[in-house]
């Protein structure tokens, strides 16, 4: 059988938390690195693409492809960490202090990763700034300016609307992460992903590792944007929200429907109960 009980998809997410939480800084920062990067790259063909006139929807199509690449890489993300971990330190299997380390060193390694990937986009789509970068610099900037100044001028209105963009988001994109886990093939493993992650994107949604790609590409493309601007009106909301929206909606949830359970034979006859057994239901 291809398919994966909840329970033991939650397990298995317990267990890879535990990894993950083991790790050395080293691991993190260099995963977290490649993770930046490839996201970013994504994100960088989203904008050519849409610089084609195709309908927007199919950039949210297209843009789980660096995700899927990450996940089955096994390296880390900080969003689907915020999930991961928070449950497996409410199942005891990590600690506080584990799970802000992963954090510290993944956020860092996904920063790093997005900005030098920014850099080397916009040197290459701009020909070293011989010219503005045509409709993708054009697109690039507005979005980085949707994204910052857009919300200073709704002062907390858009505070508050970037913090909740960010919870919406986090909730699809963690659940992509434990997706990954619902299949024992790689095609299974895929599908999974790609449909929540497909989902916020179109939603227009929060991601903070993408926006730290989005927004020094745009101030490099020559957008109105400060390095102040991006933190105060977008990172820090938006990273506060993912984690909200991931380790609440996902993260303790999911653990706390599935993960905590009295006893082996009640937790046998619900995941038989989940996989369609009749006898189990009775």
């Amino acid at each position: 059988m291809d398919n994966v009980s909840p329970i033991q998809i939650v397990s298995d997410a317990l267990a890879l938390a535990e990894k993950k939480a083991s790790l050395p800084a080293r691991d993190l920062l260099v995963r977290g690195v490649l993770a930046g990067g490839v996201l970013a790259y994504a994100t960088s063909m989203v904008f050519v693409a849409l610089a084609q006139g195709v309908l927007p929807i199919v950039g949210a199509i297209i843009f789980p492809i660096g995700f899927v690449i990450l996940v089955l890489l096994g390296l880390e993300l900080a969003t689907g960490n915020f999930a991961l971990l928070p449950a497996a330190v409410l199942a005891k299997r990590i600690s506080a202090s584990d799970m802000l380390r992963n954090w510290s060193w993944v956020y860092l390694g996904n920063l790093l990763g997005s900005v030098a990937y920014a850099v080397l986009f916009i040197w290459t789509l701009t020909s070293f700034g011989a010219n503005n970068g045509g409709p993708a610099g054009e697109l690039i900037r507005a979005a980085a300016m949707k994204k910052t100044t857009a919300y200073a001028a709704l002062g907390a209105a858009g505070w508050a609307t970037a913090f909740v963009k960010a919870i919406l988001c986090n909730w699809m994109v963690t659940v992509g992460a434990i997706l990954a886990l619902a299949s024992k093939s790689t095609i299974g493993k895929i599908t999974g992903m790609w449909l929540p992650i497909m989902m916020f994107f179109a939603m227009g949604y929060e991601h903070s590792i993408v926006n730290m790609f989005v927004m020094p590409a745009g101030m490099m493309a020559g957008a109105p944007v400060s390095a102040m601007d991006w933190i105060v009106w977008n990172q820090i909301p938006v990273t506060l929200g993912n984690i909200l929206g991931g380790a609440l909606l996902t993260g303790a949830a999911l653990w706390y429907t599935y993960g905590v359970k009295s006893s082996a034979p009640v937790a046998a006859v619900v995941e038989s109960a989940v996989a369609g057994d009749p006898v189990a239901v009775r």
